[in-house]
């Protein structure tokens, strides 16, 4: 592909192996004028191994308030800018998203270049519900924070995607136990496309008992299955009076109605048109 002065190119690199690398990211590697790497050392392996010659520079979260617009600075000169994480896409659990923000306020070209992610990858394979799902990242490392970010989707019954390090694995399966229940369905993906990848499944609690038998090794995407909806049953009546105590309270009949349609698990539109009727 034709690479265009001052433009930003998003590259996905592969998780683990190497051979996700597609050819159109080895092509615009090799063709933009600069790499924005979150690690040089780390990604000037994968350029080695594809034989790719175009210089670094590092872009991290921990310098990212000067690199930025300095890269600002180059795309607004012409540059030709790839901006690549450690492993996967840019911008999904990374800073990277920035980057991306601030072209876009300048009016810089963005070019996603489409790799893996683990996000994708593991919910692909998992085996529970992947047509509607939410991704959370990572969980608080404190336990408080923690359970309080879990609390929030104690009631979503979407499938749930999270990533987490082997050092709190064991933490956060017994912080979902708490609050999602030992019985809740989910598949622990381990070391995703590498040589030790692992598809785990069963239930929260039959997690806890198994990585009670052995140490957490490698990297994990855990995938929960959501809270199972269960079907409310209000009379019409009751909804009337719901709704008119949540518009004499200032909320408008659209704000009502998505409030009402969360609480009680029912479709929003028709909430909507009984508020109409009021």
């Amino acid at each position: 592909m034709e690479i265009t002065a001052g433009t930003l190119y998003v590259v996905g690199t592969p998780i683990g192996n190497l051979e996700d690398m597609t050819f159109r990211a080895i092509d615009v590697l090799k063709q933009v004028d600069l790499i924005a790497a979150e690690d040089t050392r780390h990604t000037g392996k994968l350029l080695h191994h594809f034989q790719i010659k175009t210089p670094q520079i590092s872009h991290h979260e921990h310098n990212r308030a000067t690199r930025i617009p300095e890269l600002i600075d180059k795309l607004q000169q012409g540059t030709a800018i790839a901006l690549v994480t450690d492993a996967g896409m840019p911008c999904v659990s990374d800073p990277g998203y920035e980057l991306v923000k601030a072209c876009a306020a300048h009016h810089i070209p963005v070019v996603p270049i489409p790799g893996v992610t683990a996000v994708i990858t593991a919910i692909a394979a998992a085996g529970l519900d992947s047509r509607r799902f939410t991704f959370e990242g990572f969980l608080p490392a404190k336990e408080k924070e923690r359970q309080n970010a879990l609390s929030q989707l104690q009631p979503e019954n979407r499938t749930m995607v999270f990533y987490e390090s082997p050092h709190r694995l064991r933490e956060s399966l017994a912080s979902m136990a708490t609050v999602f229940g030992a019985s809740r369905p989910l598949t622990i993906a381990r070391e995703l496309t590498k040589m030790h990848e692992e598809f785990w499944r069963g239930t929260v609690g039959e997690a806890i008992a198994e990585y009670a038998k052995r140490d957490p090794k490698g990297e994990y995407t855990i995938v929960v299955a959501g809270a199972e909806v269960v079907a409310t049953t209000v009379s019409e009546a009751d909804l009337r009076q719901a709704l008119q105590r949540l518009l004499g309270d200032g909320l408008s009949r659209s704000q009502a109605s998505k409030q009402l349609a969360q609480e009680l698990n029912l479709p929003k539109r028709e909430i909507y048109q009984l508020s109409l009727e009021l």
